[in-house]
């Protein structure tokens, strides 16, 4: 069976300003219909690489193809209104002399009935059928960004780029517009890559994960793949909190507080990290300074003392020091658990979540 032709092929793609490179050998591919987000810190390439897909920057060298069809390349560059590419940036701006319904229709082909109607189904998907024969400031800001949102969706383009789409919308609205714009894209086929730097979004929006750092794209994969296998030390932390156990290789074992850690393929004398996130991190009472005997589960306990405790909404965030190095260990409990400073308990660390990685 003959492979699919990717929507969005993107290949050892080169960007730089001023001398300096900002996106280096970048490769990609979104299929259609599927939802790959680019994620990562400020500054680390992002919206430089959506902007050379959609034409708006000219990157120094590689190849980006729309359903197989170079748009750049070795033979030139096709200009961003040829491509077929949607574009929703963060500075979103409607044409404040149209009403809503003819800024979502604007770029539309065919009689105008037939455009009216099409932007009054995607403003009801947007919960904004109400104000179709409002203008841009009638609206608020994150009225003005769905109204946008909208009108980026209207031409079904093949690809669509969305950097930071969301971000104006408040909390009560987010998730459900979101969910709905997403839904609507995949139903017309279209590939999106999607430009954010919060983890949490990526993990409920994507189908594949592109992190990326100082202009690379440093780990690609499933949203569970890329969570529970990170690449490195750097990939671990940007998900979540994590607490760190230093150590040094000695046959392919390192010793810890918390018993002994596989460090295969080290050599000897190699020093690491061991990362585990703090949900992950067992907490056991003391018995006059006794704790839990070891599993190979969980592996040898390390008495600690409580530094401080946090109610978070729906975790409490117990900050612990470890008694044999003195080391800072955090653990998150669901729902409430405020031990007092100072009270002896025991941590334990699951083996099966804890990730090994040499020390950079």
């Amino acid at each position: 069976m003959p492979l699919t032709t990717p929507r969005l092929q993107v290949d050892d793609l080169c960007c730089s300003f001023d001398g300096r490179q900002v996106v280096s050998d970048v490769t990609l591919s979104v299929a259609e219909g599927q939802v790959m987000c680019l994620l990562g810190p400020s500054g680390c390439g992002k919206s430089t690489t959506l902007r050379a897909i959609a034409g708006v920057e000219i990157p120094d060298s590689g190849t980006i193809r729309i359903d197989g069809a170079p748009v750049f390349g070795p033979e030139g560059s096709v200009p961003p209104e040829h491509r077929g590419v949607g574009l929703i940036f963060q500075d979103f701006a409607l044409f404040p002399h149209l009403s809503v319904a003819d800024n979502v229709a604007f770029g539309l082909k065919g009689r105008k009935k037939d455009k009216r109607a099409r932007a009054h189904a995607l403003l009801e998907r947007v919960h904004l059928e109400r104000y179709l024969d409002s203008y841009p400031h009638e609206l608020s800001g994150g009225e003005q960004q769905r109204v946008a949102l909208a009108r980026a969706i209207a031409p079904k383009p093949r690809v669509m780029l969305m950097d930071e789409p969301f971000s104006g919308l408040d909390n009560r609205l987010r998730d459900g517009i979101r969910d709905e714009t997403l839904a609507l894209l995949k139903e017309e086929g279209t590939a999106v890559l999607l430009v954010t730097h919060e983890p949490e979004e990526a993990m409920r929006m994507a189908d594949e994960i592109a992190l990326m750092r100082d202009g690379r794209i440093v780990q690609r994969g499933a949203p569970y793949n890329v969570y529970n296998a990170p690449a490195d030390r750097a990939a671990a932390a940007f998900f979540s909190d994590i607490n760190v156990i230093e150590g040094e290789v000695n046959g392919a074992l390192t010793d810890t507080p918390f018993g002994q850690f596989l460090a295969p393929g080290q050599p000897d004398g190699t020093r690491v990290d061991i990362a585990i996130r703090p949900q992950h991190v067992r907490i056991d009472f003391d018995r006059d300074g006794r704790g839990p005997n070891p599993t190979p589960q969980d592996g040898t306990p390390a008495r600690a003392v409580v530094v401080r405790s946090r109610f978070i909404g729906n975790e409490s965030l117990v900050e612990f020091r470890l008694d044999a190095t003195g080391g800072k260990m955090i653990a998150t409990v669901p729902s409430v658990f405020l031990p007092k400073p100072g009270t002896p308990l025991w941590l334990m660390i699951r083996r099966d979540r804890c990730f090994v990685f040499p020390r950079t």
